[in-house]
């Protein structure tokens, strides 16, 4: 189990007495973000180098505020409901918004589809961005539109990435909602159909969450690898076909990339002192 907070390997050396109390809950709450599965109060203790009661009050004040859930069966910790909410709205009004718009447009122009850009919000999927092709039959939905999970392409493809174990927790044991006839309602049928995603890499929806919808998503990655969001592209049948939507698949994955350094920007892709000096004074002289 992986940990990555700066605060806390800085704790681990035996630099507790630097980090204030806010900053230590902080990275309490980003270990947890930031593991490959919810994490046991025993795993962070080990990981945070914090003695265990102090772990533990810091978890109950997370916990009162619901920024940290307890998943009782499994003695785990994971985000809650108000961090989630904290997290996307963050995503929404990021300064890099413009960025991410620019790259689904330029996308769109490119193969005359309407594009996302979605995560994982609880039981559903969430566009973060959305740019619409110019085609006067097209799918009107806003950002910030919510979708289920199990019948769309960007929702099977983050549940493909899940252990099986955590998409029933999130699912249930079924059966699933039917939103047409080729919903798949059966949550062993779903597994199978994750284990079919989880080797190609790419999430497909063909009229399972709306009749002559044809949908395919390629992952959004963190620095480690990890799916942290989706790139999908829809369009009507039978102006869109996998077939078709296969090919378009270069230009995705190129998208997703690019969408990827706005999420996670390196030094060199942020502005430099002199840049923003720069800015500055372009602006002042513009006033």
């Amino acid at each position: 189990m992986a940990f990555h907070s700066a605060e806390l390997r800085a704790a681990a050396a035996g630099e507790a007495r630097v980090v204030s109390p806010t900053l230590r809950a902080f990275a309490l709450l980003e270990c947890i973000a930031t593991a490959d599965e919810s994490p046991t109060l025993e795993e962070l203790t080990r990981a945070s180098g914090l003695p265990k009661p102090t772990v533990h009050r810091i978890l109950r004040l997370l916990m009162r505020g619901d920024l940290v859930e307890r998943e009782v069966n499994d003695k785990r910790y994971a985000i809650g409901p108000r961090a989630c909410a904290l997290s996307l709205a963050v995503q929404i009004r990021s300064p890099r918004r413009r960025e991410r718009h620019a790259i689904l447009a330029r996308l769109v122009e490119a193969i005359g589809e309407t594009c996302n850009f979605t995560m994982l919000d609880g039981r559903e999927v969430v566009y973060l961005e959305r740019v619409e092709t110019s085609a006067n039959v097209r799918l009107h939905m806003k950002t910030g539109s919510r979708v289920p999970l199990h019948c769309t392409a960007s929702g099977k493809l983050l549940l493909s990435n899940m252990p099986v174990a955590q998409v029933r927790r999130l699912l249930g044991s079924g059966p699933l909602k039917r939103y047409t006839e080729r919903t798949i309602v059966s949550v062993d049928a779903l597994a199978r159909e994750l284990a079919k995603i989880r080797a190609t890499g790419v999430g497909t929806d063909v009229g399972e969450y709306l009749d002559g919808s044809v949908c395919l998503a390629v992952p959004v990655r963190d620095p480690l690898g990890r799916m942290c969001a989706t790139i999908a592209v829809h369009g009507p049948a039978p102006r869109m076909t996998l077939k078709k939507g296969y090919t378009f698949l270069p230009a995705l994955h190129k998208a997703a990339a690019a969408i990827a350094v706005t999420l996670f920007p390196t030094k060199s892709d942020l502005p430099t002192s002199r840049e923003k000096a720069q800015t500055s004074r372009t602006k002042g002289i513009a006033a």
